[in-house]
């Protein structure tokens, strides 16, 4: 099917040139305005975990929609709302007693980093004025949540307009950080010591938390730390009397296999985000979850916390996510995402696990990449000015494929990678149908490259 010509909009869309409209979508399919079938192998940006078109979910919100569409949280909350914070923390999972509701993940970041102030001054430790968070990371895009990651790119613009109560350690990312005959326990040693380092040079008493992504996301794609490594941080945060915030927005609600990522991790958080896979996309939500000892401290202090927007807790929205949540939960999805992401991983493997230019394959549950390099030998990254990311998700898309390649992988500038992030309901042949279409894509890609 031929492409439909270029067009004109009113709308500021990301890139220089509008995309193709979508005008529909079921499971894991998108379709394209003009028929084409487009497969989601990336649930847009990590997001619909159900797929798209699952009627229990539309029910709900048509259900909800007649009965009560919105009710601001200063005067109401509304069943949906309780029914929903029941659901993620009425069994308190890891100390996790209270959640906030908010409207999606830079905002749930923004309150996450928020409430830890607060926190802090309820105590009596008001000299807590600093956030230690990663390099290669992203936490969103609003200015605090901009402040917190360590996205090169993304922060470059916008550099003179970020909070300085931030600072960054390295990313727990073996294949560019781990030091050639360093095992994984001396990496971990290695980074809790410049953790370790970062809090001293701050002083101690100033840090008000540590803010990681379990896995991480979109930045370095699909990272995951080395065995002991959340031990590690945490040990160094409760030295110090520092919270820590796991931001889950990417990876959380069952991407990585378990609903909470840090549940593989052998540590809870005192303070979590979650956001995509909570709605799935069919309504804009996301979440902070409050330790018990967190919540108790604004409980015994002021009362409340010293924070709002006008959607908060959208019944709708909470609606919508309170519907995939059981969805999730009745179909035992979970169970799919270990058995498929496991076939995806071993796709991969075969595809790309010999290839010349895929220097690393990680990841885990339906949340993979792979990492792009021109020398695999020594791990030379291609030319930013190639953009290769940019002609593999190219190259993808006309093979009927979405998904979510990124530059500056290694550094911020240099380094290209792929993140896949299926929906939960992906069957076996679709699954191989991405590992299919992703490395004609890659092969592509690289082909066209300039000689």
């Amino acid at each position: 099917m031929n492409a439909l010509p270029p067009r004109t909009s009113r709308i500021m869309h990301r890139g220089a040139v509008p995309p193709p409209i979508a005008v529909g979508g079921h499971g894991v399919w998108l379709v394209e305005q003009g028929g084409r079938e487009i497969l989601d192998a990336s649930g847009g940006a990590a997001v619909s975990c159900l797929g798209h078109g699952h009627p229990r979910v539309i029910e709900a919100i048509k259900r909800q929609a007649e009965t009560l569409a919105y009710a601001h949280t200063g005067f109401f909350s509304s069943e949906p709302a309780e029914a929903l914070a029941e659901n993620l923390v009425g069994h308190e999972p890891g100390g996790l007693a209270a959640v906030y509701f908010v409207s999606g993940g830079s905002e749930a970041v923004e309150a996450a980093l928020k409430l830890a102030r607060q926190y802090v001054l309820e105590i009596g430790q008001p000299r807590r004025t600093h956030f230690i968070a990663r390099r290669q990371s992203y936490h969103g895009n609003t200015l605090g949540a901009l402040s917190a990651g360590g996205n090169a790119w993304r922060r470059e613009p916008y550099a003179p307009l970020l909070s300085p109560a931030f600072s960054h350690v390295s990313p727990p990312l073996a294949y560019h950080e781990q030091r050639p005959g360093e095992d994984e326990a001396g990496f971990v040693a290695r980074l809790a010591a410049e953790l370790e380092a970062e809090f001293q040079r701050l002083g101690p008493d100033t840090v008000a938390a540590f803010v990681a992504e379990t896995v991480g996301g979109a930045t370095a794609g699909c990272v995951t730390a080395p065995a002991g490594y959340y031990r590690a941080m945490r040990e160094v945060c409760d030295r110090h009397g520092a919270l820590l915030i796991l931001d889950e927005v990417m990876c959380g609600m069952g991407r990585t296999g378990t609903l909470h990522a840090w549940e593989q991790e052998g540590v809870s958080p005192d303070i979590q985000t979650v956001a995509k896979g909570l709605g799935g996309g069919y309504q804009p939500i996301g979440a902070v979850l409050v330790s018990r000892k967190v919540r108790d401290a604004i409980a015994a202090g002021t009362g409340a916390f010293q924070h709002g927007h006008t959607y908060l807790a959208h019944p709708t929205a909470c609606a919508a996510a309170l519907a995939v949540q059981t969805v999730l939960r009745e179909e035992n999805l979970l169970a799919n995402v270990v058995a498929m992401g496991e076939r995806l991983e071993q796709g991969l493997v075969e595809r790309f696990g010999n290839h010349r230019h895929v220097g690393d394959i990680r990841g885990r549950g339906l949340f993979r990449a792979i990492e792009l390099v021109a020398d695999r030998g020594g791990k030379a990254a291609f030319e930013p000015g190639h953009k290769l990311h940019l002609r593999i998700k190219q190259e993808a898309f006309a093979r009927g494929l979405a998904c979510y390649p990124s530059g500056g992988t290694a550094d911020g500038v240099r380094g290209d990678h792929v993140l896949l992030a299926p929906p939960f309901i992906a069957s076996p042949a679709e699954i191989d149908l991405i590992v299919e279409r992703l490395g004609e894509a890659v092969d592509a890609a690289i082909a066209s490259l300039p000689r």
